[in-house]
């Protein structure tokens, strides 16, 4: 699970923080409340998150409780991974 987070944090620090040495969140910290994501940017953290990761994301699934930090994306991940090999 630690691995996602590390994967993720680093395609957030290339993709949207673009390196400027901006404080990278914390791995409960909302991407929402910390302005970090937007609409488009969550939509491209799937696709990397599908790419990535060998997962497919419903529209149904892309909600706060899956996405919105580090903690639940990795949670979400492996969820998704799990129920792929059942």
């Amino acid at each position: 699970m630690n691995d996602v987070k590390t994967q993720v944090k680093h395609y957030i620090e290339e993709n949207f923080l673009l390196g400027a040495g901006a404080r990278l969140p914390a791995d409960s910290d909302s991407f929402m409340d910390q302005h970090l994501l937007d609409s488009t940017g969550f939509l491209e953290l799937v696709l990397f998150l599908e790419e990535q990761f060998g997962i497919s994301v419903e529209d149904s699934e892309m909600v706060p409780e899956n996405l919105d930090s580090l903690d639940a994306l990795a949670a979400f991940v492996k969820r998704k991974q799990e129920s792929s090999k059942a």
